[in-house]
C-alpha cells in the first residue's frame, strides 16, 4: 500500500514540494504518493489531522503554518523546540513528532553544495521572525567564530540572541551598528517578498563574502546588491531541496542524493 505525505500551506499552488519528494522516491525506490494541500486559514489543525485519519503517514509545513505545526506536535525534536516552530510532522499512531528541518537544510546547502566553511567564520544573520529562529541552532552547531542577528527591531533581534546565548557566540541588534564584512550573510527576512531591501550597509560584504537569500526563483534586491558590493550570491532553492531530504529522512529512514534534484529544478 502506498504511503501517504503532504505539505500543508496557504497559498500553497506554488509548492515544488510534490515534485521533489517525488523525485527523492524514484530515486530510493520508496513507495510514496506525495500531494499539496490548501489548508484553510482557519482550518490548519483539522485539515491535518482529517489527512492523518485518512492514513497520511507525515506532512510538510508551510507558509504561514509553522508556529501552529509547532502547537499541534504531541513531541518535538530538541530542535524545533528551540525553533519555536515546525515544518515537519511525522504521525505514529496517536504521536504527533514535530520537526524542523529548515536549518539543517540551510547549513547542508551552506557547507555540502556551496563549499562554505562556517566554523570560526563571521556570520550575519538577517531578520528576527520564525525563519531566523528556525536556523540559529543550526548555525552555532557549526563554530561560528560569531553570529550577529541584525532586525530592523533591534530589540527583538537582540532578544533572540539571549535565548540562544548558551549555544555559542550570538549577539543581536539594529543594522546601524554593524561592522563588516562578514564570511557569510543570510537574508532571512520577509523583504525579498515584497521587494525590498533591508537597511544594510555594502560594508558587510567582501570579494569572500557569501551573500545567501532563503527565497529562491528570483533575483531579489539583496542579491542585486551584494553582487553589486563585489560579493558571491546564492539563492534558497539548495535550502528547500535539503530541508527535504531532510524530512525525507525522518519519515522513510534514507536519505536521497540532493544534487540531481537541485540540478533539475535549476534546469527546469
Amino acid at each position: 500500500m502506498t504511503d501517504a505525505y503532504a505539505v500543508f500551506g496557504n497559498p500553497i499552488s506554488h509548492s515544488k514540494s510534490p515534485l521533489i519528494h517525488a523525485e527523492f522516491a524514484r530515486q530510493t525506490g520508496q513507495d510514496i504518493q506525495y500531494a499539496a494541500l490548501l489548508a484553510p486559514l482557519d482550518g490548519f489543525r483539522a485539515a491535518v489531522l482529517a489527512f492523518r485519519d485518512s492514513g497520511g503517514c507525515g506532512a510538510n509545513v508551510t507558509v504561514p503554518f509553522k508556529e501552529e505545526a509547532w502547537t499541534l506536535a504531541t513531541r518535538r525534536s530538541e530542535r524545533a523546540e528551540r525553533a519555536g516552530a515546525v515544518n515537519t510532522l511525522k504521525f505514529d499512531g496517536g504521536e504527533i513528532l514535530g520537526d524542523n528541518t529548515d536549518g539543517a537544510g540551510l547549513v547542508r546547502d551552506l557547507t555540502g553544495n556551496l563549499a562554505v566553511r562556517l566554523a570560526g567564520r563571521r556570520i550575519l544573520l538577517m531578520g528576527a521572525g520564525g525563519a531566523a529562529r528556525g536556523v540559529i541552532q543550526p548555525l552555532l552547531q557549526q563554530g561560528p567564530a560569531a553570529l550577529y542577528i541584525a532586525n530592523r527591531t533591534a530589540d527583538k533581534a537582540a532578544a533572540m540572541a539571549t535565548q540562544f546565548s548558551g549555544l555559542g557566540e550570538v549577539a543581536g541588534g539594529g543594522y546601524d551598528g554593524l561592522s563588516g564584512p562578514f564570511d557569510v550573510v543570510v537574508n532571512a527576512t520577509a523583504a525579498s517578498l515584497s521587494g525590498e531591501l533591508p537597511p544594510l550597509p555594502a560594508a558587510v560584504f567582501a570579494a569572500n563574502t557569501l551573500a545567501y537569500d532563503m527565497m529562491y526563483g528570483r533575483d531579489t534586491p539583496f542579491l542585486a546588491f551584494a553582487r553589486a558590493a563585489g560579493a558571491r550570491t546564492a539563492d534558497g532553492l539548495g535550502m528547500l531541496v535539503e530541508q527535504a531530504a531532510e524530512s525525507f529522512l525522518l519519515w522513510r529512514g534514507v536519505r536521497p542524493q540532493t544534487g540531481p534534484v537541485i540540478a533539475m529544478l535549476r534546469a527546469g
